[in-house]
């Protein structure tokens, strides 16, 4: 039988499953271009969500044919074997086998090989096969392999396989379309089942087979990409393109998207004039104009300094340079007891801690993780961002130092402190603990390829409405609920001080002061770091309403940034500048601590050094801004 379309077709009708609507399962080891070829597949036509039960990414999609026919794609977590190492691991063999809860077996497996990588990736294709599972073979980054002078037999690689192999470009449009015909071709006919491996068969010695009967490779890594390490690899040189490279991250966060975030503050400002003028005063006009219009617009108009930062982290990851960077600074991080594979986990964390402390599942020594889980929160993560914008516009100049931005390099400052905090406290960590062995790291460089549009346009897409739901979701409600405190109740008769000192939130925030004024916090940014606990953004808006009601001038009420640089001191500033480097993030962060730790004990603890660091941080640095004379 021809093994083009040796799929079974038991497995496309699978009990529970529309037989008009196959599931595609694509699998395959990280850096195989998996997510790419999902996104080819399906483009905007996709949900992101978790599977039941973990935090582990599920991306589900839609892909329409030729045909007309539908298929529901699924893009597992990589896995470079099916004895589970991993979390993300053991995810993927469950629900290959069918045996994880809510979710029914795919009706066919596609798995995702890196052609200019075989043999590292064909011995997963083995062993996926040994499973008897419907299956094809998808031969991605065809193109890379013959710029490589790379020379496969597809007729040969399939014939013994025992399974369809058809060649993708995902990064290519129409680079998928093989792969779609193959799929319509095995909906249409019936077939056989891939054939396993005998039980006592070495997966190494098959791979080595394959390639030489399948495989003609002129050199085993890419001259480019030798080139590109003896740099970037380099002790010395490496380090200075990594500091430079994270270094023009933080500096085009202002510089670049000063012009779009202008342009939505004036838009939202203007938003809240036109319905200021068209609702007569009262509590509707206030709770329009004051809560909703004025505390998202003073979030989302941090929106472009998020999907910067997420575009510089996504393009290093699609480059295939963050593996090389965790490669780079394995000896330096092992120094302050951390791994180099707590690098992505950490670097991810600048953007959220939550998916940061979830991909801390690829280190698999459990010390280690558990330092990376404590420390990560000590990244900056983008939603503080909204703060540490708000405050450095208040009372940092807009001037040039050299060639750079005042504002970037303070910036810059901060991000640098919160790494500096992570490696103090990882080596205090690595002070105490009893086991004091170190950990080779085993880690596989990918080659080097350019990110493509396609992909990056999607992922800020993804994360852009992740943060507009947070914002028209719990930002926004507890923006409203702020705002009914502030507002409820009313002054009495004949009150001499603001009416806002009489509400609920006030007397909470005033109340807080006996704490917090050791550190230099007023009453309102009391009030702001209660609802700051369930999102950082919520803080500008909050302090953004708080505001708002204080004062009676409605233009002055539209302008944060003026309020606060006349109403608080320079070392007030510094102060809440320091305690969001320390602070814990949100409580989305200490429950992903509880979730991947299992222990409240844990979580505690996480929770009692990160607040207690907050404050004596604070303390100690408005103490000495005072003594200094910025008080």
């Amino acid at each position: 039988m021809n093994a083009a379309v040796a799929i079974a077709d038991r497995g496309l009708h699978a009990k529970g499953t529309h037989p008009g609507n196959p599931r595609i399962a694509l699998v395959g080891n990280p850096n195989c271009g998996k997510t790419a070829l999902f996104n080819q597949l399906t483009g905007s036509r996709q949900k992101v969500a978790n599977y039941a039960g973990v935090t582990v990414e599920r991306k589900e999609g839609r892909l329409t044919a030729p045909s007309g026919r539908h298929y529901a794609v699924l893009d597992l977590p990589g896995a470079y074997s099916l004895n589970a190492a991993s979390l993300d691991e053991a995810v993927t063999r469950d629900l290959i086998r069918g045996f994880y809860p809510g979710e029914p077996a795919p009706d066919l497996l596609v798995c995702v090989v890196d052609a200019t990588n075989l043999r590292l990736h064909l011995r997963f294709v083995l062993e996926l096969r040994a499973q008897g599972k419907p299956m094809l073979v998808a031969l991605n980054m065809a193109d890379a392999a013959r710029r490589r002078g790379i020379a496969i037999d597809v007729d040969a690689l399939q014939r013994e396989l025992g399974m369809p192999v058809v060649e993708t470009v995902a990064v290519q449009r129409g680079g998928a379309d093989a792969l779609v015909k193959q799929l319509e071709a095995s909906v249409a006919m019936p077939h056989e089942a891939p054939s396993g491996l005998p039980a006592d068969a070495d997966l190494h010695a098959e791979v080595r087979r394959l390639l030489s009967l399948a495989v003609s490779m002129p050199r085993r890594t890419a001259a480019i990409d030798d080139a590109l390490d003896r740099w970037l690899l380099n002790p010395v040189i490496g380090l200075l393109a990594f500091v430079v490279v994270m270094f023009l991250m933080f500096q085009a966060v202002y510089a670049w998207a000063t012009p779009f975030s202008d342009g939505i503050d004036a838009g939202f400002k203007w938003l809240g004039e036109q319905v200021g003028v068209l609702l007569p005063q009262g509590p509707l006009n206030s709770l329009l104009c004051d809560g909703v219009i004025a505390g998202a617009g003073s979030v989302i108009v941090f929106l472009p300094q998020i999907l910067i930062l997420f575009a510089f982290i996504l393009a290093l990851e699609e480059s295939g340079y963050l593996p090389r960077a965790a490669f780079l600074l394995d000896r330096s991080m092992a120094a302050a007891g951390l791994s180099g594979r707590s690098f992505i986990p950490l670097l991810s964390s600048f953007a959220c801690a939550v998916p940061g402390i979830m991909s801390t599942r690829s280190i698999q020594d459990p010390r280690d993780r558990l330092a990376t889980i404590l420390v990560a929160p000590l990244m900056t993560c983008s939603a503080r961002l909204p703060v540490y914008n708000l405050l450095i516009s208040a009372f940092i100049p807009a001037q040039k130092v050299g060639w750079f931005n005042l504002q970037g390099l303070v910036l810059f400052t901060l991000y640098v402190a919160g790494i500096v905090s992570a490696v103090v406290v990882s080596l205090v960590m690595k002070k105490w603990r009893r086991d004091k062995s170190e950990h080779a790291l085993l880690l596989e460089l990918p080659s080097y390829r350019i990110p493509h549009p396609r992909d990056l346009l999607i992922g800020l897409w993804e994360r852009a409405m992740i943060f507009l739901k947070r914002v028209g979701g719990i930002i926004l409600a507890l923006t409203i609920l702020l705002w009914f405190l502030l507002s409820f109740p009313g002054a009495p008769a004949g009150a001499a001080g603001p009416a806002i000192d009489y509400s609920l939130a006030g007397r909470i925030g005033h109340a807080m002061t006996a704490v917090f004024a050791p550190v230099g916090f007023n009453w309102q940014i009391c009030i702001a770091l209660i609802p700051g606990l369930a999102a950082r953004e919520v803080v500008v808006s909050s302090l953004a309403t708080v505001y708002a009601l204080s004062v009676s001038d409605d233009a002055a009420a539209q302008a944060l940034s003026p309020l606060i640089s006349q109403g608080w001191t320079v070392a007030t500033a510094l102060s809440l500048l320091v305690w969001f480097i320390y602070a814990p993030g949100c409580i989305s962060t200490l429950a992903t601590i509880k979730r991947e730790t299992g222990s409240w004990k844990k979580m505690a603890a996480a929770t009692v050094y990160l607040f207690g660091l907050a404050y004596a941080a604070s303390l100690v640095t408005y103490q000495v801004a005072v003594a200094m004379g910025a008080g």
